[in-house]
């Protein structure tokens, strides 16, 4: 298993709008094979960050995904980004 994590960040004022320039990515990401959970969504306590979550089945589903395109765009600029992918060996309850 795959899960993609971490932190994009925008001028605290165009966070709503960079949500929902990519609404469509997450709808499209969902449908896609191997995608178990994507989102990317406006943190609590912080107005200018983003939080991104993503989990796939493979890197092959991941990069399918990545390399398929889709939709244009038109989302404020990022300020900056720390998201990483991990490998996940093994999954238990909490």
């Amino acid at each position: 298993m795959i899960i993609v994590a971490g932190e994009l960040r925008v001028a605290p004022g165009d966070r709503e709008r960079y949500l929902q320039a990519v609404a469509d990515v997450a709808r499209l990401a969902r449908a896609a094979r191997g995608c178990l959970d994507f989102v990317q969504a406006a943190d609590p306590l912080d107005d200018g960050r983003i939080n991104v979550y993503e989990r796939w089945e493979s890197d092959a589903d991941l990069e399918a995904f990545r390399n398929s395109g889709g939709p244009e765009i038109d989302a404020p600029t990022l300020i900056s980004g720390d998201v990483q992918k991990y490998r996940i060996a093994a999954v238990e309850a909490p």
